[in-house]
């Protein structure tokens, strides 16, 4: 098995050219981000992404940003994927990776919705994975692994970086959890939460080490989940982020890190300890 990295696309201020150039210094194999509003910059970055032989991953939010519309129906959510995913088409996506659902739903509403959207995929001929994310109907363990259950075809982004906040632990707690998510698991945004946040400083800071080392074990299990099912590729986004996740100064609001750097190296790292794995250094 191999292992894809892709740059994310969130809190890159600059051009699709200098995203590009920038995955390319880094050894990303391609992009992952929301597509461009409209038919011609779609049309536009499909062609700069394949002139530059990458790839690419669709990431999708239904109903709202990040944050749902908290008064957005199923049927509204299943109409926003719909639109979401026929545009994202356009680029020729690997997959769409999908933030779907809201946290106040009532049980039969997201098994309602996800059900649905798992049969709009199909009917699109793509392959789609919903995101373990803050506000959303996956949003703590144990909805998800009963929507897992509920829903057999239902398939995982794991960014578990969000319960950790949401439990405020680490969340080694959940031991048949994180093997029925690592069954599931078809891609991993690499962030590194903390009892007390979605995102840690910098993932170097040694104060940090037993998060990050708490998130390596768990992608390790994906790892050996994804090798057990015949799967020729394992696809990662290191995804730290601003908009109140990047520590920032009081005051100054001045940056404690930057996010290319941070990522670039969360993408080092993480690419050695595949490494290490296809080695047998782990178990």
């Amino acid at each position: 098995m191999d292992l894809h990295l892709f740059k994310t696309l969130w809190g890159h201020r600059g051009s699709v050219d200098e995203a590009i150039a920038s995955a390319r210094m880094h050894a990303f194999d391609g992009l992952e981000g929301q597509a461009p509003a409209n038919a011609e910059l779609r049309r536009t970055f499909h062609a700069k992404l394949a002139d530059a032989g990458l790839g690419y991953i669709a990431e999708i939010c239904t109903a709202g940003s990040y944050v749902p519309d908290r008064g957005a129906t199923v049927n509204e959510h299943l109409a926003s994927f719909r639109q979401l995913a026929e545009a994202s088409m356009e680029c020729a996506p690997r997959f769409l990776t999908v933030i779907a659902g809201c946290d106040a739903w009532p049980w039969a509403a997201s098994v309602e919705f996800f059900g649905q959207a798992i049969e709009a995929a199909k009917q699109l001929g793509v392959v789609v994975s919903f995101e373990t994310h803050r506000s959303r109907s996956m949003f703590h363990p144990w909805i998800t692994r009963d929507l897992l259950l509920a829903l057999p075809e239902l398939r995982l982004t794991c960014d578990f970086s969000h319960w950790c906040c949401v439990c405020e632990r680490l969340i080694d707690t959940e031991p048949d959890v994180l093997t029925l998510c690592a069954e599931r698991a078809y891609h991993v945004h690499a962030r590194v939460g903390y009892d007390q946040g979605p995102q840690v400083p910098h993932p170097a800071a040694p104060e940090y080490q037993a998060a990050l080392e708490a998130h390596e074990r768990w992608w390790q299990r994906i790892w050996r989940a994804q090798a057990d099912r015949g799967m020729a590729v394992s696809t990662l986004t290191p995804e730290f982020g601003p908009d109140g996740y990047l520590h920032c100064a009081p005051f100054t609001q001045t940056p404690v890190g930057d996010l290319d750097e941070i990522n670039a190296w969360m993408a080092a790292r993480e690419r050695q300890q595949f490494v290490r794995r296809n080695s047998g250094d782990f178990a």
